[in-house]
C-alpha cells in the first residue's frame, strides 16, 4: 500500500511518454520513483529500456525490474552509449527523474530529433535548457508529469495482478516508535524507500 501513490505517479509519467513497441526509452534516475517507472515502462515492452544512475545497487535493481541496459553515469559516457546503440540517432523517449540539472542537459543531448522528453523531477536549484536544441535542432515534444492523476486504480490493479512489486524499492521498515531512526535512514543513501508501520 505504501507504494500505490508513487507507482501512480510513475504510471502517469510513463504514459506521458507515449511509449511505442519500437522505441528506445531512457529513464534517468533510479531512485524510488525512477525504479517504479522502470517497472511500468517494462510493461509497455519498448524495443530497449535503458536506465541511468550513479549507484550500482540501484542499477542492479533496475536490471531486475526489466531494464535491458544500465549505465553508471559516474563511470561511463551515457550519451555516447545511447547514441552508439541507436546508430547515432538517440533515444525516442527520455524520462528525467534525477532531480539534477545535468539530467536535463544529458537528455537533450541523447534524445533523437522529434523525440519525447518527459520531465518529472522537482529541482532544488535553477535549471536551464538550450531552447535551440528543443526547437530548431530537434523539434522535441517536451512534456511535464505531475503526481498520478487517473492512475491509482491502475496501480492497485497492477499490484494485485503481480505485475508490479514493492520488493527492492522498499528497503527498510520501522515501527512508529522508531520514527526518528526511520527519518534518519530515509535521508541516507543506504535506503531507497523507508516505511513506518503503525
Amino acid at each position: 500500500a505504501a507504494l500505490i501513490e508513487p507507482m501512480a505517479c510513475a504510471i502517469h509519467t510513463v504514459r506521458r511518454g507515449d511509449i511505442e513497441l519500437d522505441d528506445v526509452v531512457v529513464i534517468a534516475g533510479a531512485g524510488p520513483l525512477g525504479l517504479c517507472m522502470v517497472q511500468v515502462a517494462h510493461l509497455k515492452t519498448p524495443k530497449k529500456l535503458v536506465v541511468i544512475d550513479t549507484m550500482d545497487d540501484r542499477l542492479a535493481l533496475a536490471k531486475a525490474f526489466g531494464a535491458d541496459v544500465v549505465i553508471n553515469a559516474a563511470q561511463e559516457d551515457a550519451i555516447a552509449i545511447v547514441k552508439s546503440m541507436t546508430d547515432g540517432y538517440g533515444c525516442d523517449v527520455y524520462i528525467e527523474a534525477t532531480g539534477a540539472p545535468i539530467g536535463v542537459t544529458q537528455g537533450l543531448e541523447m534524445i533523437r530529433k522529434l523525440g519525447r522528453f518527459v520531465e518529472f523531477s522537482v529541482f532544488g536549484k535553477e535549471t536551464t535548457a538550450d531552447w535551440s536544441i528543443i526547437g530548431d535542432r530537434k523539434e522535441l515534444d517536451i512534456r511535464g508529469a505531475h503526481l498520478g492523476p487517473y492512475s491509482y486504480e491502475i496501480a492497485i490493479d497492477l499490484f494485485a495482478r503481480g505485475l508490479l512489486t514493492a520488493k527492492g524499492v522498499v528497503t527498510h521498515f520501522y515501527s512508529i516508535d522508531e520514527w526518528k531512526a526511520a527519518f534518519e535512514m530515509a535521508k541516507s543513501l543506504d535506503s531507497i524507500k523507508v516505511v513506518i508501520k503503525p
